[in-house]
C-alpha cells in the first residue's frame, strides 16, 4: 500500500507537459508533422490536426474503390501544391478519372500508377516507392498485408517523411496493426435513397489519444452538390410514392368492378364435347362465373 501511495505522489509531481510524452487521455499534439485532411471535423480529432507525415495511416472499408480518393484527395491537393514530388498509387482496384482529379487540385502529371500481378509484388512496389526521395505520397491497396509487412512500410515512410495510406478491407479491423492512425470508412446514404452516397462516416479505430466512440459524418462532395442530390432523392421518393398510390387506386377500382361482376347472376352455357361430356376447363369457367 505504501508503494502505491508513493507512486501516486510521484506521478502528481510530474509536470503537465513533458516533451516527447503524451497522455493517453489527450491527443498527442506536436509529436509528428501532419498534413491537414481538408475536413475540419476530422482534423479536430486527429493528433497534429491531420494525416501524420512519415507514418502509416491505415484505412479500412467494406469494399475497395469506394471512398479512398474522396478521403485523401483534399490532402493530396494541398500537399502537391506546397511541395514537389510524385504521388504513387500501388495496385488500385480501378483507374481514377484524370479530369476529376485535376478539377480537385491534383494534376494527373503528378500521379504514378503501379500495377501489380500479386500481393507480394504490390508490397514490394510500395516499399520501393517509399525509399525514393522524389516520392511525396504513397497510396497502396494491400488487402492481404501482414503486420510485419506493414511495419516495414511504416519504417520506410519515416525515413523519407512521406505520406502513406494503406487501404484494406473492413475485416482486417480485428488484426494487429503498427499504423499510427487507423480509420474505418463507410458510405453515408442520402435520406430516402440508399443507392446514393454523397457522404462518408469515419470511425477512428486507433490514434494517439482517447477512444472516440461516435463516427464522424463527412461530406464526399461540395455542400451545394450534396444539397442538390438530397433534393433530387426527395423528389424521386415523392414520385415513387405518387406512382405507388396511383397503382393502388387503380387496383382498388378494378377489384371493385370485379366484385360487382361476380355478384351478378350470368348464366354461362356449358360447352359440350363431341361425345356429350363437359370439359374440365368448362366447369372451371362456370364456377368462376357463378
Amino acid at each position: 500500500m505504501s508503494a502505491l501511495r508513493l507512486s501516486l505522489r510521484v506521478a502528481s509531481d510530474l509536470p503537465a507537459v513533458v516533451p516527447g510524452v503524451w497522455h493517453a487521455d489527450t491527443l498527442g499534439m506536436g509529436l509528428h508533422p501532419a498534413q491537414p485532411t481538408g475536413y475540419a471535423l476530422l482534423d479536430t480529432q486527429l493528433p497534429g490536426g491531420g494525416w501524420p507525415v512519415g507514418a502509416l495511416s491505415e484505412v479500412l472499408q467494406p469494399s475497395a474503390g469506394l471512398h479512398e480518393w474522396q478521403l485523401v484527395l483534399p490532402a493530396l491537393a494541398q500537399a502537391t501544391a506546397q511541395r514537389a514530388g510524385t504521388v504513387v498509387a500501388v495496385a488500385p482496384p480501378c483507374e481514377p478519372f484524370g479530369p476529376a482529379l485535376t478539377a480537385k487540385g491534383l494534376s494527373a502529371q503528378r500521379l504514378c500508377m503501379v500495377r501489380a500481378d500479386n500481393a507480394k509484388a504490390a508490397l514490394w512496389a510500395a516499399e520501393q516507392a517509399l525509399r525514393c526521395r522524389d516520392v511525396l505520397a504513397v497510396m497502396a491497396w494491400l488487402p492481404q498485408a501482414q503486420p510485419a509487412a506493414l511495419r516495414r512500410l511504416q519504417l520506410a515512410a519515416a525515413q523519407q517523411q512521406q505520406l502513406l495510406w494503406v487501404f484494406r478491407p473492413a475485416s482486417a479491423a480485428l488484426q494487429a496493426s503498427p499504423a499510427l492512425l487507423r480509420l474505418q470508412v463507410q458510405g453515408l446514404a442520402l435520406p430516402g435513397d440508399a443507392s446514393a452516397s454523397p457522404g462518408m462516416q469515419v470511425h477512428i479505430l486507433k490514434r494517439r489519444g482517447p477512444h472516440l466512440a461516435q463516427g464522424l459524418d463527412l461530406p464526399a462532395c461540395h455542400p451545394q452538390l450534396a444539397q442538390a442530390l438530397t433534393a433530387q432523392a426527395e423528389r424521386r421518393r415523392a414520385a415513387q410514392m405518387a406512382v405507388h398510390a396511383t397503382v393502388m387506386h387503380r387496383n382498388t377500382a378494378v377489384l371493385g368492378d370485379t366484385r360487382e361482376l361476380c355478384q351478378r347472376s350470368v348464366p354461362v352455357p356449358a360447352m359440350v364435347g363431341p361425345e356429350g361430356r363437359e370439359h374440365a376447363l368448362d366447369r372451371t369457367a362456370i364456377a368462376m362465373a357463378g
